[in-house]
């Protein structure tokens, strides 16, 4: 049987992705699960189930959306175990458009202002990452992705890559 720890981000980066893919599947499912409780915590009023307007497909959406959280929690996680670095780097200008998105949502008057906490979680959490992947960069400063010296190395004195 394999260690359990082998199952755990290697990496501050790996961390901050795990943890939210932790949520986003934490909170889809609690979007599969209790939708209004869901709603109440994005900070808008749930309509009572015999109150909705036919053509209200509210719970719809948010079924589908808490199912994509669910998926793309999952994604997270895994990439977090995998150390898949350059995912992690993918995510951080993605999550901060959908900051800047849901902020500008709640701006215009299409959200609740209890939105605009959605929209902060993507934007520091992309933020932990960017600033995670930085420092690790640093601190390895010496191999790039491919294994060979990077720059940093090959200033003390390393072989530049053949």
């Amino acid at each position: 049987m394999r260690p359990l720890s082998r199952y755990r981000p290697r990496s501050p980066s790996g961390w901050t992705i795990a943890v939210f893919g932790l949520l986003a599947t934490a909170l889809g499912v609690v979007g599969l699960a209790a939708p209004d409780a869901l709603l109440t915590v994005m900070g808008f009023t749930p309509v009572p189930e015999g109150r909705r307007a036919d053509g209200d497909h509210t719970l719809m959406f948010l079924t589908a959306s808490s199912m994509a959280a669910v998926n793309m929690g999952v994604y997270y996680m895994l990439a977090a175990v995998a150390d898949w670095r350059a995912f992690f780097r993918w995510t951080v200008p993605f999550r901060l458009l959908t900051c800047a998105v849901f902020l500008l949502a709640v701006a215009s008057g299409r959200a609740p202002a209890g939105f605009a906490g959605v929209g902060l979680w993507e934007g520091l959490g992309a933020l932990a990452t960017g600033v995670a992947l930085r420092y690790e960069r640093r601190a390895a400063g010496a191999v790039t992705d491919g294994g060979a010296p990077g720059p940093a190395a090959r200033r003390r004195g390393a072989p530049p890559p053949r």
